[in-house]
């Protein structure tokens, strides 16, 4: 279909903005998320209630069906990420943060564009950004566009890949879901959405639920911050 598209969905501020940026554009969108092991698995729990809430809303297109894939063990297998083993948020030698999880976003491309495939679904819209971000190497522009090459010559497609949010920091994906759904929007990403790495669901902040300490946790603060001084 070429008017239809398929959302990579955690459940988080980010996918949810894109959710809604993809029904303002696109007339049918589907959902994908994915089980990894990931500490803040919460945010699985999140993703129906705020699937629901945009569903009440008025776009123009209609959301369709939600997948969601277990990866098992295949990610916190490889160990040693602070995504998915109980250990402190530190920097490695590499230089970047240990949240970051080898191949996550590329393998989570990889299944969303099978299942694409097999949906007769042409655009793919994932919401990584390499402005307000941790440095993480595989939410960089360059590797979504080798990775939509990549993934057109391996399936023979030519599926569309877009990244509403890699131009913007985290005050303008705040603006940006004001722009799309006004007050509700922002509203719903405050009161059902979760970001914290740390799996913090219960400790309510003016900008939604989290430790207030983690690094998803103070981007999405800092955004918050200078979006209200903004406005």
């Amino acid at each position: 279909m070429e008017d239809a598209a398929l959302v990579l969905f955690s459940g988080g501020q980010d996918s949810t903005t894109c959710l809604a940026w993809a029904l303002d554009r696109f007339a049918h969108v589907e959902t994908v998320g994915f089980a990894y092991g990931q500490r803040h698995a919460v945010e699985l729990a999140c993703r129906a209630p705020v699937r629901d809430g945009l569903q009440a809303m008025t776009w123009r297109g209609t959301l369709g069906a939600d997948h969601l894939i277990d990866l098992g063990q295949s990610l916190s297998g490889i160990g040693a990420t602070a995504m998915t083993d109980d250990i402190a948020i530190a920097t490695t030698q590499a230089g970047l943060p240990n949240t970051f999880v080898p191949g996550r976003n590329l393998l989570f491309l990889t299944y969303a564009a099978a299942i694409a495939y097999r949906r007769g679904l042409r655009h793919i819209v994932t919401g990584v950004c390499e402005t307000d971000f941790s440095g993480y190497p595989d939410c960089r522009d360059d590797t979504i566009k080798a990775m939509q090459l990549a993934l057109n010559l391996g399936m023979d497609q030519r599926f569309v890949l877009h990244t509403p949010l890699m131009w913007i920091d985290k005050a303008g994906t705040w603006a940006l879901a004001q722009t799309l759904g006004g007050d509700r929007l922002v509203e719903l990403v405050v009161a059902q959405t979760h970001t914290c790495y740390l799996g913090d669901h219960t400790t309510i902040n003016e900008w939604g639920y989290g430790c207030n300490t983690c690094p998803a946790c103070e981007l999405r603060a800092a955004g918050w911050q200078r979006w209200r001084n903004s406005v």
